[in-house]
């Protein structure tokens, strides 16, 4: 597919040095490597190159969603792939869910979920604090995703929540305890829930909670991943690692007049 005025490129030097932005007519993009002229992008087939003034060479990748979510722009922590996969495949979300997100933060996990649930799902995302969602909003339209997404500035607590019959809930708060109750009300029967939870104190809060309000298949969860530098004759792990990021806490809904007492 051939680039386009107005379309994203990935433009990759290497792991660590890669930009992602749009390219425009007359526009060039400054670099420590040399200055990239939108102008010689504009017409090019993805996955070709091009050779900066300083002789270095720079692919022309089309954006994946995990490059949109590990370049958002951000004033919050992002939830990392190493856990979005994991959640993904633990609540059962698949294409034509309706997921509800509580905290949208950057938007960083709803872009992801968005991805997933098109054609026939959506995603419904709540938060209060509006320079988080402007830019939320921004990062929803930079990846194409808007159109599989509703935000609402809305405070579950005093306002409740508009959904029911919930596929997926994602709760992203510093104190999810708080709105499982509401949650639970809005979750399908047997209809799942992920937590993110950046402590131990949290996640123990958590658990005893979701017990309480009614739900089972309770597990809390860390996610690790350990690069590899595979290079012929040298192969070995990588020095660095992205070690803890969040401790994950999922369960199912299960009917709250049935629990045993």
């Amino acid at each position: 597919m051939k680039i386009s005025e107005g379309a994203y490129v990935l433009f990759f030097y290497q792991a660590t040095k890669n930009w992602l932005t749009k390219v425009e007519k007359s526009k060039k993009l400054h670099t420590h490597i040399g200055i990239i002229d939108f102008d010689q992008v504009i017409g090019l087939e993805y996955g070709s190159s091009i050779v900066t003034p300083k002789q270095k060479m720079v692919y022309l990748l089309e954006p994946s969603v995990y490059d949109f979510v590990m370049k958002s722009d951000r004033k919050t922590q992002i939830v990392y792939p190493k856990d979005l996969g994991y959640i993904a495949i633990r609540t059962g979300l698949k294409s034509g869910s309706n997921v509800l997100e509580i905290g949208t933060g950057s938007a960083s996990l709803t872009t992801f979920f968005a991805s997933l649930v098109e054609p026939g799902g959506h995603v419904f995302t709540y938060d209060v604090n509006e320079e988080f969602m402007e830019i939320a909003s921004r990062n929803l339209k930079k990846s194409g995703m808007e159109k599989n997404v509703t935000m609402f500035k809305h405070d579950i607590m005093k306002q409740g929540l508009e959904q029911s019959n919930i596929d997926v809930a994602i709760i992203d708060l510093g104190d999810p305890w708080n709105v499982l109750h509401v949650v639970h009300q809005s979750l399908k029967n047997s209809g799942s829930v992920a937590i993110i939870c950046p402590t131990m104190n949290q996640l123990e809060k958590t658990a005893k909670r979701l017990y309480e309000v009614g739900f089972t298949d309770i597990e809390s969860s860390e996610i690790m991943i350990r690069n590899i530098e595979a290079r012929e004759g040298k192969t070995r792990p990588s020095t660095r690692m992205i070690g803890h990021t969040t401790y994950l806490i999922f369960a199912r809904k299960i009917i709250q007049d049935m629990i045993q007492k």
